[in-house]
Order: C-alpha cells, then structure tokens, then sequence
C-alpha cells in the first residue's frame, strides 16, 4: 500500500482537514458577523455620529463665535461714533463757553469804560466847579481892587464871576473855531 499511495503534496492539505477547518470557519465567521460584526458596527458609528457632533457643535460656536464678534465691533463702531459725537458737543459747549464769557468780558469792560468816563466826567464837573469858584473869587477880589470898591455882595459877585466867565469861553471858543478854521 505504501507503493500505491500518491505522494502528497505538501501545499494541498488533505479533505478531511479541509472539510474540518471550513466548519470552523464558517463557525467563527457566523459568531464574528453576528455578534461582533453589529459591535463593532455599533462603536464606528457611535464614533462617527461623536465626529459628526463635534463638527457640528465646532461650526456652531465658529458660528456665535463670529457673530458675538461682529456685535463687539458693532458696540466698538457705535462707541467711537458716541465718542466722536461727545467730542463734538464738548467742543461746540467749549466754543459757546468760550464767546460767552468774551461777551461778558466785553460786557464788563464796557461797564468799567463807562464808569471811567462817568467818574472823569464828573472830575472834570467839579474840577470846573472848583476853578470857576476860585477863579471867580480871584476875578472878585482883582476886579474890586481895580474898581476900588468892595464886591462882597454876593448876588452882585455871582453875576459878576459868571458873565466874566461867559466871556472867557466865547472867547475860547470863537478863538478855537479860528483857531481850527485856519
């Protein structure tokens, strides 16, 4: 028997171990697809929809992310708008304050101009006053040495003392209209 046995090749495993391992096979095969095959299944899309999750939860706060960014340049845009209008009163309130009070400085130096004038004017009534009695005195007491007779009446004084005077400025003023027509 040994003479009519066929060698076998090495590479070709005999039917029975065939037959015994596609059994096996197709038994692990069976326990894989239905058992570990749905887990396994179960877990790549537990991970995908996790992935999918992500991406979505990563766009939506890219998403607010963007839009709280654009309503920080909103309140930014609308700050230097507030700014610049708060610039612009202040300004406008500071050029109102500013003529303002020029007006009342002008107001103030008017005032004090005019009391100058008030005061000089009424300097120069009484410094009038002042000569006229004594320049009239001096006329009185030179005219009655001159006269030879006492001028202490004082009515007859008075009228004296006043038309000399009204004389002295007809002359001064016929002799300034002259004096200005030459």
């Amino acid at each position: 028997m040994a003479e009519t046995e066929v060698p076998q090749n090495p590479l070709v495993p005999p039917i029975p171990e065939l037959v015994i391992g596609l059994i096996a096979f197709a038994i692990v095969f069976f326990f894989l697809w239905k058992k570990l095959l749905p887990n396994i299944n179960k877990v790549l899309d537990e991970r995908r929809e996790a992935i999918e999750g992500g991406i979505e939860k990563a766009e939506a706060a890219q998403q607010e992310a963007s839009e709280v960014l654009q309503q920080y340049k909103d309140q930014l845009a609308e700050a230097r708008h507030e700014a610049a209008r708060l610039r612009s009163e202040a300004q406008e309130q500071g050029a109102a304050l500013i003529a303002e009070m020029r007006a009342e400085g002008q107001r103030q130096r008017e005032e004090i101009i005019a009391a100058g004038h008030s005061q000089i004017e009424a300097d120069r009534k009484q410094a009038a006053q002042t000569l006229r009695q004594d320049v009239g005195k001096l006329a009185t007491e030179l005219a009655g040495k001159l006269v030879g007779e006492s001028l202490e009446d004082h009515a007859r004084q008075s009228r004296t003392i006043d038309r000399f005077l009204d004389e002295l400025e007809e002359k001064a003023e016929t002799g300034g209209v002259s004096g200005a027509a030459r």
